[in-house]
């Protein structure tokens, strides 16, 4: 649906309706998994959004702040369903997964703001402990999940028990060598997608700002970090890149590529073998944060 479309002007409204779709397969997927859909209004900081509860509590109750992916500029709560309710049946917890401003209309950094006040309110609202609480997301939902745990950082305010990110968009600048070498093996984005859509959300922001780029942020005292990538994907090196430099600066990291699996596979639990095995270790990585 994506792949033959990626040297065209990017229509931000037509990605959005492509990537909303289909949705009976998405049902059955979630359906599968047992798990249980709310929405949650607009209340306080939350911004609005859904929590996703798994059949089969466990008794932990552990919690995932999971950002959505989209480039920023498609996507929802509802969109990812599946891949969310595939992680908490295995986790045997709760999911809170936000709405955020998409650009153009919503710049950066109202993405980033939104996730801060859905932080909050779990902590502050919720009285969810941090030491429980996991911060997650795919693609740019992964990048804005470690800009968030970055900005909580720099405000002093408690951080969560670990991150966890599958194929992370990290650096809006685009200065990875895997945008050009696996422009024409990845089966969503040419390299040329990524610079294209960058703009969208940086607007006039410094690309180099760790907050809307990731890659260039300070990891001194990061909680542990799981990044699941392809191997074939544009944006490997975003992914690659982030834990080498998380790593530097001494978080706990643990980084894993996939070879010939697409963007964010994770989706595909139902009928992909390397994407079950993924969420199964993201599960493992999560129990021994928590």
């Amino acid at each position: 649906r994506m792949r033959p479309h990626v040297h065209r002007p990017i229509d931000a409204a037509w990605i959005r309706r492509q990537m909303g779709r289909p949705r009976a397969p998405r049902r059955w997927m979630v359906r599968a998994t047992g798990a249980q859909m709310t929405p949650v209004p607009p209340t306080g900081a939350w911004p609005g959004g859904e929590v996703v509860t798994a059949r089969v509590r466990d008794a932990a109750n552990r919690v995932v702040l999971y950002l959505h992916g989209g480039g920023y500029i498609a996507c929802s709560p509802e969109t990812h369903r599946p891949l969310v309710a595939a992680l908490v049946s295995r986790i045997g917890g709760t999911a809170y997964v936000p709405t955020y401003g998409l650009a153009p209309e919503h710049p950066y950094p109202a993405a980033l703001h939104d996730a801060q006040g859905a932080y909050r309110h779990l902590v502050d609202a919720c009285g969810i402990t941090p030491s429980r609480l996991i911060v997650a997301g795919d693609s740019a939902g992964g990048g804005l999940a470690l800009a968030l745990v970055l900005s909580l950082r720099e405000t002093g305010l408690p951080l969560p028990a670990a991150v966890v990110t599958f194929s992370p968009w990290t650096d809006m600048a685009a200065t990875g060598a895997s945008l050009d070498e696996n422009s024409q093996r990845c089966a969503m984005f040419a390299g040329d997608t990524i610079r294209r859509a960058a703009r969208f959300y940086s607007a006039n922001a410094d690309p180099f700002s760790p907050t809307l780029s990731p890659l260039y942020g300070d990891y001194h005292g990061f909680p542990p970090l799981l990044v699941h990538a392809s191997t074939d994907e544009a944006l490997r090196d975003d992914a690659v890149r982030v834990a080498e430099r998380a790593r530097a600066h001494g978080a706990s990291v643990t980084c894993r590529l996939w070879a010939g699996v697409p963007h964010v596979w994770q989706f595909f639990s139902g009928v992909m073998p390397e994407a079950a095995e993924s969420l199964q270790e993201t599960a493992d990585f999560i129990r021994a944060q928590t």
